[in-house]
């Protein structure tokens, strides 16, 4: 979908749809003002009578208003006025995205940003408006092409506003490939998106960009280093692992980089410690860590900011087989340490050790890991939070900082040492697995090992990198975290 800007007299545009937001108190934004006023008041009578229906996400298409260029309206309701916030903003635009992705439109003109919410200026709102609506655009069709009588998603959408706001609507877009990419790579099936399909498209990105490199170690390569944790999960497979290690340089090369590490395990069978049947197949969803991190990386690419990252993704599937590794195996990390392996389904923690080992010869200035690690997480926090670990409490601010700002959110748990004896080992360093309680604290705590004299944070998506059930699939999450993270850092530059 490509993004545009129009700023003419809004009831002279010709569009498929405008687009207007409506709250229970009445029009919100000068547009809608206008748009009523030259209909001779026919959307304010439409919200008085209830043929508009004002709640927070709710939508109502008006055809053929008279004075109108625009063949019909979209209003989409947020609710009270004094409660909205960007959060509640943003869930109205994805709503409005849906109706506009399943209509036969395919074009439309936006006005949503000129609602006022307190603390967020109109640059905001436009950037969150634009993205939420792309969003919501996403289908998918790698495997099931859309049929041709079939509603076709938006291909244009423009924005009231002038070119001033063009900077902003440029970011946006830039944040909203990243989002694409990290939910494309998400919903592939496992038969596609191999390791060797994560290194492909590593390639692409870098055969994109003069100041992106990247090289691909192999599983001979890992085995010259020492990384027999990861190497241990991939045994069982077919389809050999993959370290991908992308290089954006942004700045000046003495500037230590970002470090983002993506859990891509491609499939997850659990291995001999085999998940039931009920839940398999969602396991394809289990590199959505590699996802987030890979579109995070591509919006900072697109966008040109100016500071280094290095992007990490251990690429690896985890199957049943004769010579995969059993619980009760001790595996050596890169490190040195040894893992005694209690369960070879708590794989994900495994293959990211030996990364967050690995990405230290960067002398990064921040590791950031990303890893749909644990059902734990998705049982405390649902779908809506991103589960965060660090042991720098200024990482760990800025990382939910910048969740907030682009409503990709995180909420911080701890990881305090009264939760290591948990993965204490009469015959390894440490084990696996810190048996029931906190569970996603003690992956987190894992991790920490591998990560002691940097400043480093553990993201878990388990729970908001797709929901459960649902037929929406991958939500590219935590992409926008990542990039908004590494856009403030830039700013800071």
């Amino acid at each position: 979908m490509k993004f545009s800007l129009d700023n003419q007299t809004v009831n002279e545009i010709q569009t498929a749809c405008l687009v207007i937001a409506v709250s229970e108190s009445g029009l919100q934004g000068a547009s809608a003002t206008r748009l009523n006023t030259t209909s001779d008041g026919a959307i304010e009578a439409m919200i008085e009578s209830g043929d508009i229906v004002t709640g927070l996400g709710k939508c109502t298409l008006l055809h053929r208003l008279p004075g109108l260029a625009a063949k019909r309206v979209l209003a989409v309701g947020i609710g009270k006025a004094e409660k909205i916030n960007l959060a509640r903003f943003d869930r109205a635009c994805l709503a409005a995205g849906k109706i506009l992705r399943d209509h036969s439109a395919t074009d439309a003109h936006s006005c949503l940003h000129e609602v006022t919410i307190e603390g967020a200026d109109s640059g905001t709102l436009l950037r969150q408006s634009a993205l939420a609506l792309h969003r919501a655009n996403y289908m998918y069709t790698a495997t099931k092409p859309r049929k041709d009588d079939a509603p076709s998603p938006l291909k244009s959408l423009s924005f009231q506003a002038g070119e001033d706001s063009r900077p902003v609507l440029e970011q946006a877009y830039s944040f909203a490939l990243g989002f694409q990419k990290a939910r494309d790579l998400g919903d592939l099936p496992p038969n596609i998106c191999t390791p060797a399909y994560l290194a492909q498209e590593a390639r692409a990105i870098a055969e994109q960009f003069e100041n992106v490199e990247l090289e691909v170690l192999e599983e001979d390569d890992m085995a010259e280093l020492g990384m027999d944790a990861l190497l241990g999960v991939s045994r069982g497979s077919a389809h050999p692992a993959k370290l991908v290690v992308l290089r954006y340089q942004g700045a000046d090369s003495k500037q230590p980089p970002v470090a983002l590490i993506g859990k891509g395990i491609t499939f997850d069978s659990g291995g001999l410690s085999l998940k039931s049947g009920e839940n398999m197949m969602q396991m394809k969803y289990d590199m959505c860590g590699a996802a987030g991190v890979i579109g995070a990386f591509l919006a900072c690419a697109d966008m040109q900011l100016d500071i280094n990252v290095v992007c990490i993704v251990a690429a690896v599937e985890n199957m049943p087989d004769g010579d995969a590794y059993r619980p009760g195996d001790v595996l050596t990390t890169m490190s040195g340490k040894t893992v005694e392996v209690l369960n070879t389904d708590a794989e994900g923690r495994l293959v990211l050790c030996d990364a967050i080992t690995y990405c230290q010869k960067f002398e990064p200035a921040a590791i950031i890991d990303v890893a749909t690690l644990t059902g734990a997480c998705m049982i405390a926090l649902g779908h809506h939070a991103s589960g965060l670990m660090s042991n720098d409490d200024n990482l760990a601010a800025d990382l939910l900082a910048a969740g907030d700002a682009i409503v990709d959110r995180a909420w911080r748990l701890p990881i305090w040492e009264e939760y290591q004896s948990q993965l204490d080992s009469p015959y390894a360093d440490m084990k696996n697995i810190g048996g029931l309680p906190a569970g996603v604290l003690t992956a987190g705590c894992f991790l920490s090992r591998f990560a002691e004299d940097q400043k480093w944070a553990h993201i878990d998506i388990a729970g908001s990198a797709w929901k459960w059930g649902s037929d929406e699939g991958a939500s590219g999450r935590p992409a926008g975290l990542l990039a908004q993270y590494l856009l403030n850092l830039s700013a800071k530059s």
